[in-house]
């Protein structure tokens, strides 16, 4: 056998014999590398370590975080439910406004011929005009009243034009009363102006 084979041969043996020093975790190893770690680690015993602290938590910290976490989800999913409630009740709110505000507006003919049979001196009309009124007002129906007041377009359309002092325009006569439902303008008013 030669010195080289003998040579190799010892350095296999060197090194099997610091492997197995490596695995039975030498005490004389000042590789800072203990094989407990690995054993500890496939328990699941050992802490882990959180990205955001420099040394390992306890399991108790760790708990304390995942609840942190969880009641941080809990509480955005309670304010995305109360967000979406609300949505969901105001949009519930606009379509019965609508609604009703279709019924009211189908009702100004029967209104406005009440109104103009009571201008005429019709008979038992009033009583029942006013009852109808008053059951509207009470759902959200306002009868406009703009007679020698500043004319306001988002309320009235003018239909007729008079000369003035040359001041702003004013209604001067109301032809068919407007009105509005829930701080909507149900139908513009057809007025006079002045000026």
């Amino acid at each position: 056998m030669s010195d080289n084979d003998h040579d190799h041969d010892n350095n296999q043996d060197n090194h099997a014999t610091e492997f197995e020093a490596f695995l039975d975790g030498d005490p004389d190893d000042d590789s800072g590398f203990d094989p407990a770690d690995i054993a500890a680690d496939a328990d699941g015993a050992s802490a882990t370590v959180h990205p955001l602290t420099p040394h390992p938590l306890t399991e108790v910290e760790e708990l304390t975080i995942e609840v942190q976490e969880f009641k941080s989800m809990a509480l955005r999913l309670q304010a995305d439910f109360e967000n979406y409630r609300k949505r969901v009740t105001a949009q519930q709110q606009d379509e019965v406004d609508r609604a009703t505000g279709k019924l009211a507006e189908s009702l100004l003919p029967v209104l406005d011929a009440c109104e103009a049979a009571f201008a005429h001196g019709a008979d038992g009309v009033e009583p029942i005009w006013s009852q109808l009124m008053g059951v509207l007002q009470k759902q959200g129906l306002v009868a406009l009243d703009l007679a020698d007041k500043l004319f306001d377009p988002t309320h009235a359309d003018a239909v007729l034009h008079e000369p003035g002092d040359g001041g702003e325009p004013v209604v001067s006569e109301v032809l068919r009363t407007g009105y509005v439902w829930k701080g909507k303008t149900l139908r513009a008013a057809m007025v006079k102006v002045r000026g």
